[in-house]
């Protein structure tokens, strides 16, 4: 239980379904700024629903876990340029391997969540009913073993339906905001966050010519397709990052939203996670290349040496390096990697 309205409701749908419920409460990050970071105000949250749900609250610091395994790497990817998404690294690390195993330790038959996603009666595992919220691209990570010690109860609900089901049993945060971004950086600025531990080196925006059009203070503060925050000024459209150089600091920019640069018809993809088995290529699914966006017609060709090649029906805008593309057959995530 996080103190947001989805585990929450998680948890009282349980209880109506004549469980027996406990909850646990983990905390993945220590940070003196107590209004920058909401664990305290979370964890008061968790314990009033609890009190109302009458259920026992358990509470876990994982903080020594999540910054060896997800926050370090998260570092070192921004450090080498990439893009990292430590979301899914925590829900593979954490939630769904260390969590787990401590609430298994307590006795429990299943660990339940509040994500929008379900499990089918084979352990596949599929989009939720509610399409704007799913949350299958942050776990496609989970294999089959996995998925049978899991339970997703919101997954067959809509957004709306969860407030309403929180609203008429009086849960505290009914009306609670949803939590947005990476947690452990909270309310603080991206730039001003990262500084405390990648020291600033100053660099050059470059057009695809070389041609110089304005200064950064670290490539890790941009990411591919980005637009807000470069500062540069003069005629014509808008400008976007097109690629990033790590040695020499320098960031390409084109001008332009659809300039032809930001496109591409296909990419390869490493650290390949099937959800069940891997298919036989070459594969023709569905994939997306970040979290917001509609499934994309594409085919698998071949994989060689841990390598995917996946080449698209339509180009693709802004594929970024070290973020993840998942796959989808229809309704159901079979799995994904990260981009190269």
């Amino acid at each position: 239980m996080s103190g947001g309205v989805d585990s929450s409701v998680a948890a009282f749908l349980l209880k109506n379904q004549g469980h027996e419920v406990i909850g646990i409460f983990m905390k993945n990050w220590e940070d003196t700024d107590n209004k920058a970071c909401s664990a305290y105000e979370d964890y008061e949250d968790v314990l009033s629903v609890g009190s109302q749900l009458n259920i026992p609250i358990y509470s876990f610091n994982f903080s020594t876990n999540y910054f060896d395994s997800v926050f370090t790497n998260f570092i070192d990817e921004l450090k080498n340029g990439y893009t990292p998404n430590p979301d899914i690294l925590c829900n593979r690390e954490i939630k769904f391997k260390v969590l787990l195993k401590n609430a298994l330790e307590l006795g429990v038959d299943y660990l339940a969540t509040g994500h929008y996603a379900r499990i089918s009666h084979d352990y596949n595992l599929l989009k939720s009913v509610d399409g704007n919220k799913d949350q299958t691209y942050f776990l496609y990570t989970l294999k089959q073993d996995i998925l049978r010690k899991i339970l997703f109860p919101i997954g067959e609900y809509i957004k709306s339906d969860i407030r309403k089901i929180a609203k008429d049993a009086n849960l505290i945060n009914h009306n609670k905001k949803d939590s947005t971004g990476i947690c452990f950086i909270g309310k603080r600025k991206f730039p001003d966050f990262i500084k405390k531990y990648i020291s600033p080196q100053k660099g050059l925006f470059k057009t695809p010519c070389g041609k110089i059009v304005g200064e950064h203070d670290g490539v890790w503060n941009y990411t591919i397709g980005q637009r807000k925050g470069m500062c540069i000024g003069g005629n014509g459209d808008a400008w976007f990052v097109v690629s990033k150089d790590v040695k020499t600091s320098d960031i390409i920019v084109v001008q332009g939203e659809n300039h032809p640069l930001l496109f591409s018809n296909s990419l390869t993809a490493s650290d390949l996670s099937w959800v069940e088995s891997p298919p036989t290529l070459p594969f023709n699914c569905l994939a997306k290349i970040r979290y917001r966006q509609t499934e994309q017609n594409c085919t698998i060709k071949k994989s060689e040496n841990g390598i995917a090649q996946v080449i698209f029906e339509n180009p693709q805008r802004a594929i970024t390096s070290r973020q993840s593309i998942v796959f989808y057959n229809d309704n159901i995530c079979i799995g994904g990697g990260l981009i190269c």
